[in-house]
């Protein structure tokens, strides 16, 4: 029997009940193993470069920083992980930031959080990244 490939995702989240929410979501998904999580930009980068995720969802505001220094300094080290935004603010400037800084997609957390498991798993595809541009 051959095994599915699980994709490894690392949460970088600075409220406690919306990372125990997510880890939940994924873990029923099956499709996912989180290998971390973190509330601050340091520990972020720390525990990313560390574990090496397939993928990363990100918050925009974080304690004492904010996520594009961890998208940043981690695509400076580790270009291919892929990057999923996961936030209560997905204005037009964010989006901008985010894809510019190499993030696949920006999602509301209103309205899009049940959304996730698709978005990382399609934020591999090339179209998936051209059509969130489109925001």
């Amino acid at each position: 029997m051959q095994a599915t490939h699980r994709i490894t995702v690392f949460i970088v989240e600075d409220h406690a009940p919306v990372r125990e929410r997510l880890i939940s979501m994924l873990d029923r998904a099956e499709r996912f193993t989180v290998v971390g999580e973190a509330e601050t930009p340091q520990a972020a980068i720390e525990g990313i470069l560390h574990t090496v995720p397939d993928s990363v969802v990100l918050d925009v505001h974080l304690i004492g920083g904010n996520g594009l220094e961890v998208l940043r300094g981690v695509r400076a080290v580790e270009p291919g992980i892929d990057f999923v935004v996961l936030t209560n603010h997905p204005n037009a400037q964010y989006r901008r930031a985010f894809i510019n800084a190499g993030a696949s997609c920006v999602l509301d957390k209103t309205t899009e959080f049940a959304k996730l498991p698709e978005a990382i798993l399609a934020s591999g595809m090339p179209s998936y990244r051209s059509q969130s541009k489109i925001a």
